[in-house]
């Protein structure tokens, strides 16, 4: 345990660099009041609002952003994780001006969607793919082939997981403190905001991360109820939570349980897959689903997604049972950035490359960590990582949730003191950092500075 922490110097704190970063971002809040006349909450996305305005960018380049006040940082956010290969990265950029001439779009196929397919098998071991335009929208498509291929309607995820927008994954991401969330065999299916029928929402189930035996009890006790599960999606690596690692043996143990109740596997690598290694947390973790969604760093700043599969499961597409389709799956702009991001970008160099920022990145905080006697610790993998702020190792949502309130108050002024000296971050204790191929050793300096002034207030 490390020495306790003064909430009200936190809170002062957190004060304190609220009206710095508000002040620095005078015509931000210019650009929300003319937003707001139009845009329904002034944002395009309900991901992008924060009080009491959002942070409107203007330019990237390389590891760096500028926004609208002109105030410059180097980019740990990275877009939720989609740009590990840099702002304006010129490799992609030619790939996009030569291609644009010769036409944008055609919803036709291209050369570059069979380079582009082949390369992803050769990274995934999955045989066959499909593109679409976005996470949710692989994540959608994904379980309605699984649904097709086992003739199954229900669906089991991960409690406090994060599978985009559509009503099927919009069940138990989040603690809702006024309705109890059960016993971790027998979790409560809880809907993720409002709209989403309830018959869908009743046919979603939860189990907790890194407990494999929970999860096949909760599968033989479906099956004994006429309810079980046409798919399991699962982040192998989840990281809405920071980033929580599977445990020794876990996935190889789901692995095991999926295949023997007939249960499709699917590993949701909309933030691993290109992020943590070439072929994803299916590479990284030595264990292969059945299918595998991609979306966010696919297209190298572009809309992009994706859909790995297995030539079983990819027999309900290829016979006409499932309609997956898009006018803009395939872009031919798209495949183009992406092509250009697998084969130029994100090569063996690169990774070696995100290896020693984060290794460099680690390590830095974890001394920060020492010297100031905090109750954190960090997690690395690939280009991703976080300070996780805690008196124990959170292993899945339920222990995550133990440290809300001191964590969460913490993580919060982390944020704001990271906007505050050059770095650019995800606000809220949910989310990670994303390092680039461009990000340099100044740049992780920079962030292990930035926390070490966090830590050096908070002990003052």
């Amino acid at each position: 345990m490390g020495t306790p922490i003064n909430y009200e110097r936190v809170a002062e704190l957190t004060k304190i660099e609220a009206d710095k970063l508000n002040a620095n971002t005078q015509k931000s809040k210019e650009f929300y009041a003319k937003a707001v006349d139009h845009l329904s909450g002034g944002v395009a996305s309900s991901y992008q609002l924060h009080e009491p305005w959002p942070i409107y960018v203007e330019k990237g380049e390389g590891a760096k952003v500028w926004d609208v006040d002109g105030n410059e940082y180097y980019d740990f956010h990275n877009g939720f994780g989609s740009m590990v290969q840099g702002h304006a990265h010129p490799a992609i950029g030619k790939a996009v001006a030569d291609r644009y001439p010769m036409g944008t779009h055609f919803a036709a196929p291209t050369e570059d969607a069979i380079v582009v397919g082949n390369e992803l098998a050769r990274r995934w071991g999955l045989p066959k793919w499909r593109y679409t335009n976005s996470g949710s929208e692989s994540t959608m498509d994904a379980i309605r082939i699984a649904r097709a291929y086992t003739g199954r309607d229900t669906v089991m995820k991960i409690f406090g997981s994060y599978h985009g927008h559509h009503d099927t994954v919009m069940v138990d991401i989040g603690w809702i403190p006024e309705q109890e969330i059960g016993p971790r065999d027998n979790y409560a299916s809880i809907p993720y905001g409002a709209g989403v029928p309830q018959a869908v929402v009743d046919m979603t189930f939860a189990v907790p991360f890194n407990d494999a035996e929970t999860m096949e009890k909760r599968i033989m006790a479906l099956d004994a109820e006429g309810k079980k599960p046409a798919c399991v999606i699962m982040e192998a690596a989840m990281m809405n939570l920071g980033v929580v690692l599977p445990e020794p043996g876990y996935l190889e143990a789901v692995r095991e349980i999926t295949k023997k109740h007939g249960i499709v596997l699917i590993f949701d690598e909309v933030k691993t897959g290109i992020c943590i290694a070439a072929g994803g947390a299916t590479e990284k973790f030595g264990v292969t689903p059945d299918m595998v969604t991609l979306a966010k760093a696919l297209g190298g700043g572009l809309p992009a997604g994706a859909i790995g599969m297995s030539e079983e499961l990819s027999t309900v597409v290829e016979d006409g049972s499932v309609y997956q389709v898009g006018t803009y799956n395939g872009n031919p702009l798209t495949l183009a950035a992406a092509r250009a991001s697998l084969l130029e970008v994100m090569t063996d160099d690169a990774y070696k490359h995100l290896a020693h920022l984060n290794d460099r990145i680690i390590a830095g905080c974890d001394d920060v960590i020492k010297r100031y006697d905090l109750d954190a610790y960090t997690v690395g993998i690939g280009s991703k990582g976080c300070v996780v702020f805690s008196t124990h190792k959170v292993t899945d949502y339920e222990s995550y949730m133990e440290n809300a309130k001191t964590g969460g108050a913490l993580a919060d002024l982390a944020w704001l003191f990271n906007m505050n000296r050059g770095i650019f971050m995800t606000p809220g204790r949910e989310e990670e950092w994303t390092l680039s191929v461009t990000h340099d050793d100044a740049a992780i300096d920079a962030y292990v500075q930035a926390f070490d002034d966090l830590a050096a207030a908070i002990r003052s």
